[in-house]
């Protein structure tokens, strides 16, 4: 090793799932919705004059705060804005978790809490779920140096009650309650009117999901003005240019199209609905999921296998090899005409052939 490689900050990184380059293939695995943004988001790119790339962009975001804050009913200082909501989580990490108590996150979640906790050396502790994979409120109750919890959970699809959310966060006025909404639009009830409530809750919530804008990275937080306030010093101290010209017009134009938006999230869920049946008659077991993917496992088939064989048909889902999850495969819902190909696939693999889906 060399002289210079003892300084270096050694991290083992968060790993995405896989984006494969091949075409013709049914890409179950990083919960993309399958369907696209609103077509107000396509006339703003037509529209884009492209020589406003030689200007910088406007460092406040002006234009998507305000209509995140006009659609929540929230004011413009509570919003804070950042590329995706994995730029929103990293800053709020870097930002609250400063002292020496550990941070609280479940055992079973976003695999990327506890590699921004190593990132910015923060100490932290994880909490096991329940047999059911859901948390105890009560686990929490105790001394930290603040909380993050995926609600609807990642990679489970577990939704927390609001009641229980509230318990956790008015029993840490010490704390920061971070909650991350992810996947809130596919069902459930929001955590946000808990906001005017208590100002040490500051939720999280992203445009890659409901909003069908993976690829052009947008996430935000709401808060109170103290928190988001605190959260921009230090974004502003990084970087004041974190958000780019086209993807503010972009934002701005899907928060503008409320019926595509409500439209594309009732689709997902049907299918979710009809597909949590269909796995069921195949073999599956999984918790009961409020989110755009199922966490599931057969009955007798290791996921190791049943993954293998999918991918082999060029059929995409997510598995990690982790203790506790290892045998369960997260199937992000896809289109219907997905989702049936989904099907005739494991009902091949599985050797299944008169189950009536």
């Amino acid at each position: 090793m060399s002289d210079w490689e003892n300084t270096v900050r050694c991290i083992s990184p968060y790993v995405p799932g896989e984006q494969p380059k091949e075409k013709d293939i049914i890409k179950l695995n990083t919960n993309e919705n399958p369907y696209p943004p609103s077509p107000k988001v396509r006339e703003a790119i037509e529209a884009f004059k492209y020589g406003d790339l030689r200007l910088y962009p406007d460092p406040d975001a002006s234009e998507l705060v305000k209509g995140i804050a006009d659609l929540h009913k929230s004011k413009p200082s509570q919003v804070f804005v950042g590329v995706g909501s994995d730029d929103v989580l990293s800053v709020a990490f870097l930002t609250f978790f400063y002292s020496d108590r550990p941070v609280l996150f479940p055992d079973i979640t976003y695999s990327f809490y506890d590699v921004w906790a190593k990132v910015y050396n923060i100490k932290y502790e994880t909490v096991p779920l329940n047999g059911e994979m859901h948390i105890n409120a009560d686990d929490y109750l105790r001394v930290n140096g603040g909380i993050v919890l995926a609600n609807p959970n990642a990679p489970t699809g577990v939704l927390e009650s609001v009641d229980d959310i509230e318990k956790i966060v008015s029993g840490n006025p010490g704390s920061v309650v971070i909650v991350d909404e992810a996947y809130i639009d596919f069902g459930g009830e929001s955590c946000l009117p808990l906001v005017k409530k208590y100002d040490n809750l500051l939720v999280v919530r992203t445009f890659s999901k409901s909003h069908s804008m993976a690829g052009i990275r947008i996430g935000y937080a709401i808060g109170s003005e103290k928190l988001i306030k605190y959260m921009n010093d230090v974004r502003f101290s990084i970087n004041s240019y974190t958000m780019n010209r086209l993807t503010i017009a972009c934002g701005a134009a899907e928060l503008s199209d409320p019926d595509n938006f409500r439209s594309n999230c009732d689709k997902v869920v049907r299918t979710r609905e009809y597909a949590k049946n269909a796995l069921k008659r195949l073999g599956f077991e999984f918790p009961d999921s409020k989110t755009n993917f199922i966490f599931a496992k057969h009955e007798t088939v290791s996921a190791d296998l049943i993954f293998g064989e999918l991918k082999k048909r060029k059929i995409y889902v997510r598995h990690w090899d982790k203790p506790g999850i290892e045998n369960y495969l997260r199937i992000t819902i896809g289109t219907s005409t997905d989702m049936r190909k989904l099907y005739d696939a494991l009902s091949a693999i599985l050797g299944v052939k008169e189950v009536q889906l």
